[in-house]
């Protein structure tokens, strides 16, 4: 299903891209935006994890450089019976933490060091299983890719802005970059179905084992999301749909909203761990960060 979506996501980028050109150039320009955007469909394809992890700033952790952090993801990876991802970590305060690649061979997961910094083993696990599950459900694919056409989308709005010339032209390119940016992200909020976080949340949950550390840990990012700004999201809004909680806040469950409601998926979690562990409860409480310098066992700055 994922793939079908995929495929009208390209057909619907394309067109924008086609009616860009024509606003720009006329007939001419709109056959540019045509093979630009064929060949960077091809190339989005094959390379929108890098492009997303680059977009980050993220750097790649192993066994030797975050080994606690590392083995986490392992073990997980292993619980769901996947190949292991590549594991990141985005040196930013934001608590947050998304998944990317277009398949489960061809994977990457990733945590901010502010997720890192907040959340204690058993959230962390719960966090980084609800994106392995968007990897198993192969939600990435899709998520990757919008995330960086849509940026392209801006981007060859406002060069056409710059570059429009005089008459017509110049008033069509200078709606073009006026209105498109938004429009692809409205376009984004439509084509990614909020409903993939619910089904990462209980595929996380099954691969933790833990539900209620799942929903302690998005009611601390959350909350810590809301205080610290994700500057990645700030320059390519069509980032936002990538991360596991809300990285730009609005009313939640609305028809423009990027996430369910963070409530509403703890409420599902408490749920399914009533009848794993009737007896249980969750403290949202963010643990204090720790001192030092150096690297702790996660990869991160103490």
């Amino acid at each position: 299903m994922n793939y079908v979506k995929t495929a009208m996501l390209l057909a619907a980028m394309t067109a924008i891209f086609m009616a860009v050109g024509l606003a720009i150039g006329g007939r001419a320009g709109m056959l540019l935006a045509l093979v630009f955007a064929a060949g960077m469909n091809l190339f989005t394809y094959w390379n929108a994890d890098k492009i997303v992890l680059r977009m980050h700033n993220a750097r790649q952790v192993d066994a030797r450089s975050a080994p606690e952090f590392y083995r986490i993801v392992e073990e997980l990876a292993h619980n769901a019976g996947m190949p292991m991802p590549k594991v990141y970590v985005v040196d930013t305060p934001h608590p947050n933490a998304f998944a990317t690649g277009r398949n489960p061979e061809n994977a990457a997961v990733a945590a901010t060091a502010g997720l890192l910094q907040i959340l204690d083993r058993d959230e962390i696990a719960g966090v980084m299983a609800h994106e392995l599950a968007h990897v198993k459900n192969r939600d990435t694919l899709i998520m990757t890719m919008t995330a960086t056409i849509a940026g392209a989308i801006s981007m060859l709005a406002t060069f056409g802005y710059f570059f429009r010339g005089d008459g017509r032209g110049a008033g069509l390119a200078g709606l073009a970059a006026i209105i498109i940016a938004p429009f692809a992200a409205m376009i984004v909020q439509m084509a990614i179905s909020r409903t993939r976080e619910y089904s990462a949340d209980r595929g996380g949950a099954e691969i933790s084992g833990k539900p209620r550390a799942l929903a302690s840990a998005l009611a601390k990012l959350a909350r810590g999301a809301q205080q610290v700004p994700n500057e990645t999201v700030q320059r390519n809004p069509a980032a936002a749909q990538l991360y596991i909680v809300p990285a730009i806040f609005g009313r939640g469950d609305s028809l423009f909203s990027t996430h369910p409601d963070t409530g509403n998926r703890i409420a599902e979690l408490e749920k399914m761990a009533s009848v794993l562990d009737p007896g249980g409860g969750y403290e949202a409480v963010a643990r204090p960060a720790r001192g030092g310098s150096a690297l702790d066992p996660f990869g991160r700055k103490r």
